[in-house]
């Protein structure tokens, strides 16, 4: 069986667990149950870095001990990885016994090797970072890489001899194309070592710094906390402990960390291997930051999103699909109420859950529950059924290509396309017109679309997936061998819609601020329509085919709609409350007597209805099997 062992960054405890904390932890998780619907053997670690200058200063802020203080946030943490579905195998604290045994085996394997010396030392030292800079390394006088004041201190400390391995790494990152992910991130440590690698501190004074692990050679001295959070990954599978779980999962196939920690895997990390005569891992793969209006969230920013807020507001899967499928990895990626409510409306209500409702509700309306059996397939049907089938190994292959935005685009479009055959075949009429073997046939191969794609998107929405499968009454393994498959779902299984899986979001629930109250206005004199000029009024039904943004324009919408005889464009000025894939399918209310008129270049042949409230705007659609064409009377 394959197997593959992925971690998180160990997380610093001074405070909250935040967004990037999630984004991070949920990657592993969804990562991991994708690999583990495809057959392989899986190892997910995460936990704790306890240690340090800046859990010290936490800890007396608040009055506590520097160990009450991360029993207490640990708490925490571990909290919210259950809120969020986190499936980790094992969560480390450096706190433990079995990882301090670790480092204090490896610091005195190295000292007596020689490559961890004892000397004295000038330099100017980052308190929040916990690390020296040379004076030629700061920025205006700051620490180069959080831009905060630094503080000249001369002491004795021990060194680890980094500088001794710097032609071997570079040799190392050269040969091993997929060491370092992104390219970008690869290309920025290649670049920091073309310049001569200093040794790295790796001591500080315990009457400076007592909360770290002693030196075993020198108690007078605790470990930098960087050196000793960073072993954890072999601590975990059993370095020194269980030689057969170590040679199983080691090397690490995936160090999932933040780009800011980039430096401290990719030259620290393996340096430190290799003077341990380690293998590196197979790959850290470096993730953009979340930005809030294209600032870094940072405490000290006051920009920090709470993942327990957004959990609260918009529900835990919804919150998981979200940022998967926000951000395109190795990149940044902006977050805003707006967008996560624009994302679970637009995939997720307006396209999956709808599917599954529409599916569903026509089961219960046509054939009272019971799924019916496909005796007629025609073309529609084996185009669907042959795109399904390939679906799970085409999803996978972005699975391991580290694309999972790009794996949950093509999810979506499956439910897009499956959308669009239940539109063609228009099973209302099939009904109405009594052709109940097409009818079936339509039902049957919808539902079982639906179920593969369900599995699919498991590993981001574990909660309403299995919700789902109840509906659906799918009680298959979740495997990538279950979605490969077609006809799992048997012709007469009792299926059932017991509530929407994903309801639209009212962005003006979700509000950031308080709005200011407005004044209340003179109600205005009502001109009054008589019979004969409302039956000038030629409103019909109209199916949107395609939609998409007026280029240079802030609000307007290009639609291709069908009127039953003709097809029309129409411009709509809805983009400030719609995203364009929102209108494909619909069936809209349009007047269709209307002047045409000249919007931006475009010739718009009628105008669509919505309604207006305070701080919204709602499409006026129609549901059910109203054919395109059809006169509001």
């Amino acid at each position: 069986m394959p197997k593959i062992y992925l971690t998180t960054p160990l997380y610093y405890v001074n405070d909250q667990p935040h967004l990037g904390h999630a984004y991070t932890t949920i990657l592993a998780d969804v990562l991991t149950r994708f690999y583990k619907m495809a057959g392989y053997e899986t190892f997910f670690l995460t936990g704790t870095d306890e240690h340090g200058q800046k859990i010290a200063d936490a800890a007396k802020q608040r009055n506590k001990t520097p160990l009450q203080h991360c029993d207490e946030m640990v708490l925490k943490f571990k909290s919210l990885w259950e809120k969020l579905n986190i499936g980790y195998d094992d969560f480390i604290r450096t706190t433990e016994s079995r990882h301090i045994s670790v480092v204090n085996q490896a610091l005195q394997n190295l000292y007596e090797k020689g490559d961890i010396y004892k000397s004295s030392y000038t330099g100017w030292y980052c308190v929040p970072d916990e690390r020296f800079w040379t004076e030629k390394d700061l920025v205006d006088g700051n620490c180069p890489d959080c831009g905060r004041k630094v503080e000249k201190l001369e002491e004795d400390n021990y060194f680890f001899r980094m500088s001794a391995y710097q032609d071997w790494l570079i040799q190392y990152i050269r040969e091993h194309p997929r060491f370092i992910e992104p390219e970008t991130r690869k290309n920025e440590i290649l670049g920091f070592l073309s310049k001569p690698l200093n040794d790295l501190c790796i001591s500080r004074p315990s009457n400076r710094l007592s909360w770290g692990i002693p030196l075993p050679f020198d108690p007078q001295y605790v470990c930098y906390v960087w050196f000793d959070a960073l072993l954890n990954y072999i601590t975990s599978p059993g370095y020194l402990t269980d030689q057969e779980g170590f040679q199983k999962w080691w090397p690490a196939d995936y160090h999932l960390i933040g780009k800011d920690i980039v430096t401290t895997h990719g030259v620290f990390w393996p340096i430190m291997l290799k003077a341990l005569e380690i293998e590196p891992p197979h790959t850290i793969f470096a993730h953009g930051w979340w930005l809030i209006e294209e600032t870094k969230m940072s405490k000290s920013l006051g920009n920090v999103v709470s993942p327990e807020y957004l959990i609260s507001e918009f529900g835990v899967d919804q919150f998981r699909y979200f940022i998967m499928r926000e951000m395109a990895l190795g990149q940044d990626a902006s977050f805003s109420i707006e967008s996560i409510i624009d994302r679970i409306n637009m995939d997720l209500a307006n396209d999956f859950g709808n599917l599954a409702s529409r599916i569903l509700t026509m089961i219960r309306r046509y054939r009272q529950n019971k799924l019916p059996e496909a005796l007629e397939n025609g073309g529609p049907e084996e185009a669907l059924i042959t795109s399904s089938n390939r679906l799970p190994d085409e999803v996978f292959g972005l699975i391991r290509e580290m694309k999972i935005h790009l794996a949950l685009d093509r999810i979506i479009s499956a439910v897009r396309d499956t959308n669009r055959y239940i539109e063609s075949s228009a099973p209302w009429e099939l009904a109405r017109t009594k052709q109940d073997k097409k009818l079936d046939t339509v039902l049957y191969t919808a539902t079982e679309v639906l179920r593969k794609i369900a599995l699919l998107l498991y590993p981001v929405m574990p909660e309403k997936i299995e919700r789902l499968r109840e509906f659906l009454n799918s009680r298959e393994e979740i495997t990538l061998t279950s979605a490969r498959k077609w006809g799992i779902l048997q012709p007469g299984t009792a299926v059932d819609h017991k509530e929407i899986l994903f309801p639209r979001i009212e962005k003006a629930l979700h509000k950031t601020e308080p709005e200011t109250p407005k004044k209340m206005e003179t109600p205005k004199k009502t001109d009054y329509l008589t019979f004969e000029e409302f039956k000038k009024l030629d409103i019909r039904i109209a199916e949107v085919l395609t939609a998409e943004k007026v280029p240079d324009t802030k609000n307007l919408l290009r639609l291709e709609i069908d009127l039953g005889t003709e097809k029309r464009t129409i411009v709509a000025g809805l983009a400030k409350y719609y995203q364009p894939q929102e209108f494909v399918g619909k069936k809209i209310v349009v007047l269709a007597n209307l002047q045409p008129a000249n919007l931006h270049g475009i010739i718009s042949e009628g105008m669509l209805l919505a309604a207006e409230g305070e701080d919204t705007v709602k499409l006026l659609t129609i549901e059910g099997d109203i054919p395109p064409g059809s006169r509001i009377r």
